[in-house]
């Protein structure tokens, strides 16, 4: 029976060292798959990054395009833009005096404002919404005004020449 242990022995010990051999040559083939993954997975992320770089640069240049176009746009905006808005605002809104405040003038549309503004506290005396109902007259008939005019003229009078009322 000795002889038995030790054939079993020795049958042990070979299956041992054949069980040695196979895990390390699976840990081989998982190795060099983990190996060849991490290299895909540095080459992706080497892509994606150069694919980011060429993102940013094209949103960039977009943007870059954009506001070059939008400031061209403002700068060769004409005075019938400014004319229309400047006119249904005044009609609608003259007695804040928005109006004045699209032209640039600012001085007019403070004053036009202040005034209303006194006009509503002085309105529980009476005497405010006249001073209310005048300067709504004032950016109505502005706002009539401005609309009633050509482009041209309401441009050479307005903006170029900076005539502040009616």
């Amino acid at each position: 029976m000795s002889e038995d242990n030790k054939d079993l022995g020795d049958d042990l010990n070979d299956m041992l060292g054949d069980a040695k051999e196979g895990a390390k040559k699976a840990a081989d083939k998982v190795s060099d798959k983990a190996s060849k993954l991490a290299d895909d997975a540095k080459e992706l992320a080497g892509d994606a990054k150069e694919k980011a770089a060429e993102f940013a640069e094209d949103a960039k240049e977009t943007a870059t395009e954009f506001v070059d176009n939008a400031k061209e746009a403002f700068n060769s905006s004409s005075g019938d833009n400014k004319k229309v808005l400047a006119g249904i605002l005044g009609i609608l809104l003259g007695w804040l005096g928005v109006h004045k405040f699209i032209l640039g003038y600012n001085k007019e549309g403070g004053i036009l404002l202040g005034i209303t503004i006194v006009g509503i506290i002085l309105s529980c005396v009476g005497v405010g919404v006249l001073v209310v109902w005048a300067t709504s007259l004032i950016g109505l008939i502005e706002g009539i005004i401005y609309l009633t005019k050509s482009d041209e003229e309401f441009y050479n009078t307005y903006q170029v020449g900076k005539k502040p009322w009616f």
